[in-house]
Parts: C-alpha cells; sequence; structure tokens
C-alpha cells in the first residue's frame, strides 16, 4: 500500500481514534468525534481507559447492525452488537479479518500486561491494517505482519516517537501513521520526530485531522 492510498482510506480524528473507509467502514477508539460523523460497521475498542471506551462517542457512529469488538471490562461500559474477545482470538466480520494482539507497557505501569488491553489487525479488501492501541514496543511487535501500521508516539502513557520507530523497524509495514498526540499528551513535534527517525526507511503519513 502506498502512501497516497493511506490518506484516500484513512482518517484520524485525533488521540488513537482512526476510520478506515472500504468496502465496510472501520473505526477504532471513538474519542471526542467531532459533528456528524457516517455511521460505523465495525468498531474496534481497545481498553476500558475514557480516553479509548468512551460510550458516547461511539453512540455517535453506532446503527442498528453496527458491531462492537473490544475486551470484556469494556463491554460493561457499552451496549448494542458487543463482541467480548482476548488476545489470540481471531474472527471475521462483515468481510473483515480481525486478529486481536495485546497492548501494554514495558517500562511503566499505566497499561499492564495483565490487564488485558488490546490491539487489532484487521484485514479489509486485502489490506492489514495494525492498530496498537496503548502499547510500548513489546516483542509481540516482531511478529505482527501489517500493511499499515497505527503507532502510538507521544510518550508519557505510550510508546515515545523513538520507541515507535524501533517498532515500526521490526515490522516493516507498507506505511506507519504516528497517533495518540495532539489531544490528551504529545505534539505534532513527536509525530514529525517519528517521520524523521524513519526516513528512507518506512514511509511516514502524518495526517491532518479531520472535522468530518
Amino acid at each position: 500500500m502506498k502512501a497516497e492510498d493511506v490518506r484516500k482510506k484513512v482518517r484520524w480524528y485525533g488521540h488513537d481514534t482512526m476510520c478506515i473507509e472500504g468496502s465496510i467502514r472501520v473505526y477504532f477508539d471513538p474519542y471526542e468525534l467531532p459533528g456528524k460523523l457516517p455511521p460505523a460497521d465495525l468498531i474496534l475498542i481497545s481498553h476500558e481507559h475514557f480516553d479509548h471506551c468512551s460510550p458516547d462517542d461511539v453512540a455517535k457512529i453506532q446503527k442498528d447492525d453496527t458491531v462492537i469488538v473490544t475486551d470484556a471490562t469494556s463491554a460493561k461500559k457499552l451496549s448494542g452488537n458487543v463482541k467480548i474477545v482476548k488476545v489470540g482470538d481471531s474472527l471475521e466480520i462483515k468481510g473483515a479479518k480481525i486478529e486481536v494482539y495485546p497492548a501494554y507497557n514495558i517500562n511503566k505501569q499505566f497499561h499492564p500486561k495483565s490487564a488485558g488491553m488490546l490491539s487489532f489487525v484487521v484485514e479489509l479488501d486485502g489490506i492489514r491494517y495494525y492498530h496498537a492501541g496503548d502499547s510500548d514496543f513489546m516483542p509481540e511487535m516482531k511478529n505482527i505482519k501489517a500493511d499499515v501500521a497505527f503507532l502510538p508516539v507521544s510518550g508519557t502513557y505510550v510508546m515515545t516517537a523513538d520507541e515507535a520507530a524501533e517498532a515500526a523497524m521490526a515490522m516493516k509495514p507498507s506505511v506507519a501513521v504516528p497517533m495518540h498526540y495532539g489531544s490528551i499528551v504529545g505534539s505534532e513535534e513527536d509525530a514529525k520526530k517519528f517521520a524523521k527517525l524513519l526516513k528512507g526507511k518506512i514511509p511516514v503519513v502524518i495526517l491532518e485531522k479531520s472535522k468530518a
């Protein structure tokens, strides 16, 4: 997948919120969504923290047949068609193949491995998208195969830009997209540093925050 294709298919709504437009519409971790947005066919939620599992934001994009995939703790906050998954699961929903991976901290304790927080690979229309959730550069990333990798870069609660660049080099996606900045922690400078570190190695797309 090329950088220009990512710009056409993916929207970033700030923080960890990504939306993929394909044969279905997939949202990850909807939070602080702008006004009226196109409804979701599939919503994936990485863990229960308020800036990832936001029932009010889910409601903005939820329709009768929207499927939500998340962990058991987050599921308690949500209603509708909610499928509870855990690390190691794989499933197919509306033509999208989903693989469930962990997300946890290595050198801090905000997201302990024991909490069972999640990251996801979603294969849609032949393209594999990896959403890392709130994670550090964990060993499991070395075995994750993705065409597009959404990686946090802000530090504090997640990887720094340097650590995210290391993760990208281990995974070797076709395109890397920084996230988890510009809202609660981190700034565009973190995204730019991430891109600079990977220049000439892995293409990086820094998405403009979408308002629609």
